[in-house]
């Protein structure tokens, strides 16, 4: 899922390439949908009238404070020191989970059961959990475009596929601040298609207007920003810096040769995660506080370095227990999990900067 010169224009991939990233997203050695670890599960019955999300309605957001949902969990190894708090608002933007290929939508119904529950068990759960520690997390769900509008040869139905995803996220947004905001401050998160809606939201809210002032930090993962994206917007400089983005995308040290990489001709602006800065200094797995793998209750400690390249991030093969079947080199699915630990002790830290600016 990899965008060109803006987050608009999307690369096209043969069939075959279409099968590797697949292939890549689906890997569960660095993250899975793992329910036994959880004593409640969120209830599926709600059916829209006319298809359009109704974000009055509590059902049509994947998270939100006033209801128990899985971006609520925190994983064991981190109670002890867990301080809930909520003096800052985070909306997050969940990536595609519409991605079998034998569908034949172009976008997902905001009443398919299956799919709400495969959403709040995978990237909610393993990557919406990340900022729930100081923050109350509002998650809408919305009629994602599906993960073939990202390779489509029909630019028509690729473009009006993410049109309508990006109509419910926007409306989303809107209500959250008619009604829950009230002027708190706020985090911006979100993973490859929520990064390409979140993108959208930053100019279009943000940039130049009064809302700007109470950003936090946008962390805008898993897609490409280029350079000159934003007008306004910078990209963070180090750990403490506030009202700005970071983001990120994970391959393997020295993959490069790659289809989509070889397309983009416009420079990308990439964190590192270890060390919240913009340089190409290599940063050693003992900066890695923690990842979250495939059980969700467990912290990985020791799993992967980190070092800007170009346009990506390089790690080394994540170290784990299995990592013998780990093949594959774009690690995608993994761009928040494997440094879980990492992200949620730089929002505690960004907050704190926040409210002292």
């Amino acid at each position: 899922m990899l965008i060109n010169n803006t987050f608009e224009t999307v690369v096209q991939l043969s069939s075959k390439h279409i099968k590797i990233l697949f292939s890549t997203i689906c890997a569960v050695w660095l993250i899975s949908c793992n329910q036994k670890n959880y004593s409640y599960k969120p209830a599926y019955n709600f059916k829209s009238s006319d298809s359009v999300p109704d974000y009055s309605n509590i059902n049509y957001w994947a998270a939100h404070p006033w209801k128990w949902d899985p971006s609520d969990s925190v994983p064991a190894p981190l109670l002890k020191n867990y301080n809930k708090d909520s003096v800052v608002d985070v909306f997050f933007i969940h990536p595609t989970t519409l991605t079998n290929f034998s569908d034949d939508r172009w976008n997902a119904s905001i009443d398919d059961s299956l799919l709400n529950s495969k959403t709040d068990y995978s990237t909610i759960l393993y990557q919406a959990s990340v900022f729930n520690e100081q923050s109350r997390v509002f998650a809408p769900r919305y009629r994602q475009a599906h993960l073939k509008a990202f390779y489509n040869d029909d630019k028509e139905k690729d473009s009006a596929a993410f049109n309508l995803a990006y109509t419910d996220v926007k409306n989303s947004f809107q209500y959250y601040l008619d009604h829950f905001n009230n002027g708190r401050p706020i985090i911006i998160a979100a993973h490859s298609q929520g990064t390409l809606h979140a993108g959208k939201i930053l100019k279009e809210f943000f940039e130049g207007k009064v809302l700007q002032h109470r950003l936090v930090c946008a962390y805008i993962i898993g897609l490409p920003i280029p350079e000159n994206y934003f007008s306004q917007l910078q990209p963070c400089k180090d750990s403490l810096s506030t009202g700005c983005f970071v983001g990120w995308r994970t391959v393997k040290r020295n993959y490069t040769d790659t289809v989509y990489l070889a397309k983009e001709k416009t420079k990308s602006i990439v964190t590192n995660p270890l060390t919240w800065t913009l340089t190409d200094e290599y940063a050693p797995i003992k900066l890695n506080t923690g990842a979250v793998l495939s059980n969700f209750n467990k912290i990985s400690y020791g799993v992967v370095d980190a070092q800007v390249h170009e346009n990506v991030l390089w790690t080394c093969k994540p170290k784990f227990f299995g990592n013998i079947f780990l093949t594959k080199k774009n690690y995608h699915i993994g761009d928040i999990n494997l440094f879980y630990t990492n992200i949620r002790n730089n929002v505690r830290t960004r907050i704190k900067m926040f409210w002292k600016k």
